[in-house]
């Protein structure tokens, strides 16, 4: 893990200035002689920084994207210089709510301002510059990354080769704004708290927490895939307990178990963040409404877009729009829409043909290499 701070401010969409500021981040392989073999690699809601490998003194620590990154691996670090860096906001490193604000000498908490996926693109390309690094073989995310990836390829054509789009949307649907609200309002009831300062009073939000786990692990999964894991089966028990507050099914229990775990290590101040980020991004925005429009100041930037059939948070139907608005631009780019029961989680997990795609696409990548 490498920290780099920053003195000068950093702009923000919302008006607002922050800085100075940290960016946690790790790296993986070696950079070549004409630096031109790096990768980066954009983290989704509660991922962060250490994108691959274990740490020595924490082997159970597994990188989120081990199975896709490393030597020999799709993401071959034999071959690229692959950099995970730590957004702006999050609770693993980089500054966020959890640090202290210059102003009060108290922790941000609430006050922390709010960030954009454009804000963290201006971030992650100030710690490119710090790296000696002009232009990125390539620019990969999934999810919340690749609305990440998207945003280099627009601010920041000239200094991205490829992007990697990888289960992700050219914004959130209504739907999905409507799920991160029930999930915020979940944190901002819990009496714990505190308007976003429970840190002074020795407190977590850890109920809010929770419930905002469960409802978001639902959405990550398919109802095949939730159905095959649990079916109807009880939980430590063949007849129903007939009680409406105990655990009765193990579906409930594989919740209530996620839910804690995440209340253990995630910062509240940062989900709403991160999920209001989510919220915000839409670069046909500013374009009135038109996607194409919007993707047209991404000319020169070569795409692979790949969707799972069975992701109904991020369906196919989202990915085929980011396609659509770069054929109407005449791009080169690249889909593959894989026929897998997982749901959203698609991305994170082992499938042959996904990986298959990724490698051939990287191969493809680390061919054009200076």
């Amino acid at each position: 893990m490498q920290r780099a701070t920053f003195e000068a401010p950093l702009h923000l969409r919302s008006g607002a200035q922050l800085g100075p500021y940290t960016l946690v981040y790790e790296t993986y392989g070696q950079l070549n002689a004409a630096r031109s073999n790096a990768v980066l690699v954009c983290h989704a809601l509660n991922a962060s920084h250490h994108v691959a490998g274990r740490y020595a003194d924490a082997p159970d620590n597994v990188g989120w994207w081990d199975n896709l990154v490393g030597p020999g691996k799709p993401l071959d670090t034999d071959r690229f210089f692959v950099i995970g860096v730590n957004n702006l906001g999050s609770c693993f490193g980089s500054t966020g709510p959890t640090h202290t604000n210059p102003a009060t000498g108290q922790p941000w908490g609430a006050d922390f301002p709010v960030v954009t996926v454009e804000d963290w693109v201006a971030a992650q390309a100030r710690l490119i510059d710090h790296l000696g690094i002009t232009r990125l073989a390539a620019v990969l995310g999934g999810s919340l990354g690749g609305m990440q990836a998207q945003a280099w390829a627009l601010a920041h054509p000239e200094r991205v080769a490829h992007c990697v789009v990888v289960a992700s949307a050219p914004h959130l649907s209504t739907q999905n704004i409507a799920f991160n609200e029930v999930a915020r309002r979940a944190i901002v009831t819990d009496p714990d708290f505190h308007d976003g300062h429970f840190y002074a009073h020795g407190v977590v939000p850890a109920r809010g927490l929770r419930v905002a786990r469960m409802i978001g692990h639902i959405t990550y999964l398919s109802d095949d895939a939730m159905e095959a894991k649990f079916g109807r089966a009880f939980q430590g028990a063949q007849e129903p307990g007939y009680s409406t507050q105990n655990i009765e099914f193990q579906v409930e229990s594989y919740l209530r178990h996620q839910g804690e775990k995440f209340a253990g290590y995630f910062d509240a101040n940062t989900y709403l963040l991160i999920t209001r980020a989510l919220d915000y991004f839409d670069p046909a925005r500013a374009h009135g409404g038109s996607l194409a429009r919007a993707y047209a100041q991404a000319r020169g930037v070569e795409f692979l877009v790949v969707s799972f059939s069975t992701d109904w948070r991020f369906s196919p139907l989202r990915s085929r729009e980011i396609v659509k608005a770069l054929v109407d631009n005449h791009a080169r780019v690249s889909y593959a829409e894989i026929d897998a029961p997982h749901g959203h989680d698609a991305f994170l997990l082992d499938d042959a043909r996904y990986h298959g795609v990724m490698r051939a696409y990287f191969e493809r990548v680390a061919g054009q290499l200076a």
